[in-house]
């Protein structure tokens, strides 16, 4: 009777054994599910507190004599002006860098509030005599400009004037903006002056570059919750 009793209870165990991949499979889907929906509640939360405490606004298309295309999705603008004689291409960073304030009187804090947020900008500018021959003409020569955007200020870095449609792997960019004359600074300032890259350009692209981190920040944000809804 002792025996049939343990091989009873044997048998019982054995059959408990053989089912726990089921039972595991569903234990381990409930918690797919519930961590699913915690992070959907919390995406969900993260999104109506972005939306609703400093919500962005519509991207601007255009600034003076510029087009923007806002590139969606990326950490850069492109901003495209032309005219019967030239064409301007301008790339523009997001926020990529900081510096401390340098105003006199002002002291920097630790927690950075009195940074100066800084965007880099890659200035095109070609002439549209593209008939010309290149060999003799300045059709085939393309002028480039390495510019910083401050909040206040647009500060140029480097000049480089190479041929169109040519890219050099290593590309001689001349001296430091900061090195060249006076005069010659002066000249090219005036130069980018004339075409809109100067100071008014520089505080419009920090209201932008803070406007479309919002807005990619919520679209992101609801990129992962599309997905999770899946």
């Amino acid at each position: 009777m002792a025996r049939y009793a343990c091989r009873s209870l044997l048998s019982r165990i054995q059959t408990r054994i053989s089912s726990p991949p089921q039972t595991r499979s569903l234990i381990a889907g409930m918690r797919r599910s519930a961590l699913k929906e915690t992070l959907l509640r919390a995406l969900r939360s993260e999104i109506s507190y972005e939306s609703s405490h400093l919500p962005p606004s519509p991207l601007e298309t255009h600034f003076n004599s510029f087009t923007i295309d806002p590139r969606e999705g990326e950490q850069w603008v492109s901003l495209t002006r032309s005219d019967d004689q030239e064409e301007i291409k301008i790339d523009a960073t997001l926020f990529d860098g900081a510096a401390p304030e340098t105003r006199s009187g002002v002291v920097a804090d630790s927690d950075g509030s009195n940074q100066r947020l800084h965007i880099t900008l890659a200035v095109e500018v070609s002439k549209k005599d593209s008939d010309l021959n290149p060999d003799l003409d300045s059709g085939g020569i393309i002028m480039q400009f390495l510019c910083s955007a401050w909040p206040d200020a647009m500060d140029v870095d480097r000049v480089y004037a190479g041929p169109r449609g040519i890219h050099a792997i290593k590309p001689y960019l001349g001296p430091a903006f900061k090195d060249l004359d006076e005069e010659m600074q002066k000249t090219v300032q005036d130069y980018l002056e004339e075409r809109g890259v100067n100071d008014e350009l520089a505080a419009f692209l920090h209201k932008y570059a803070a406007n479309k981190d919002r807005t990619e920040h919520i679209r992101w944000l609801r990129n992962i919750e599309s997905y999770l809804k899946k």
